[in-house]
Formats: C-alpha cells, sequence, structure tokens
C-alpha cells in the first residue's frame, strides 16, 4: 500500500490507523532519511495503542518504551548501532517476548534481526513538495 501524506498530522493519523490493526507482537521495521517523518507515524501508532504522552526519538536513547495503551510500544533508533550483534546485545530478544508493538527505525542497519513478517514502513519525500511524504506500507494490515 502506497500513501501520500500532506503534513506531520496527515502522517500520524496515518500511523494512527495502522495501530488500531496492528496486533500484538507486530514489529514494524522503518526506512527512511533524516527528517523524513518517522517518528512523526510512530507518535501516530502510539495515539493508535492509547498512549496519551510525550513520543520522541530515541536516537540518543536507543529505546524508549510507551506504556499505558492496549499494548506496550517499544520504540528503536539502530542509527548509532553496528549491526545485528548489537541490536540483539541490548536486549532486543526481550523486546519481541514481551509481545508489544516494536519499531524500528534505521531497520537497514540490522535486515537479518528483523522478523520474516515484519511490517515494512518506508517513508520517503514527495518529489513536489518537501514537506509531503510518500509512506508504502508492505506486509500490514489493509487500511483501506
Amino acid at each position: 500500500m502506497e500513501f501520500v501524506t500532506h503534513s506531520e498530522a496527515e502522517t500520524e493519523a496515518l500511523g494512527q490507523r495502522l495501530a488500531e490493526r496492528l496486533d500484538a507482537g507486530s514489529v514494524l521495521a522503518f526506512s527512511g532519511g533524516l527528517g523524513m517523518g518517522k517518528t512523526a507515524f510512530t507518535r501516530g501508532l502510539a495515539l493508535g495503542l492509547g498512549y496519551t504522552g510525550r513520543v520522541t526519538s530515541p536516537t540518543f536513547t536507543i529505546v524508549n518504551e510507551y506504556r499505558g495503551g492496549r499494548l506496550p510500544l517499544f520504540h528503536l533508533d539502530l542509527y548509532r548501532l553496528n549491526g545485528s550483534d548489537a541490536l540483539w546485545d541490548i536486549g532486543w530478544g526481550d523486546y519481541l517476548d514481551q509481545q508489544g508493538i516494536a519499531v524500528v527505525e534505521w531497520s537497514e542497519q540490522a535486515p537479518d534481526a528483523m522478523p520474516p513478517d515484519a511490517v515494512r514502513v518506508i517513508i520517503s519525500r514527495h518529489p513536489e513538495s518537501e514537506n509531503w511524504r510518500v509512506i508504502q506500507i508492505e506486509g500490514g494490515p489493509d487500511l483501506s
């Protein structure tokens, strides 16, 4: 599925729609450059799960955990990690075992650690406007 969002609010709303259809244990493998809206999409996921607190990028902390919604949300940023071994070293298996929703920014840093059924979310800039985003969702639930 491919979507075009015209604002950060629309990107969040798409994340919210997706979250409402995700099951426990889902992994979302994000790809997209800096400033493409991965964290905005994750804010929407958190809202869709019923979490109402602040959602921020885990670039420096590696992992942010959001609890209090329908399912826990684990937001990982692999930008600073060097491969799958580093991901496993920070407890990737533990996050998978908790049956929440795991969102992995920069998933291409550890492709072999992503489960085969991971939902792929690719975010890129739309060629017509630097504020618009093209969001491809592969392997996830139907959002139509």
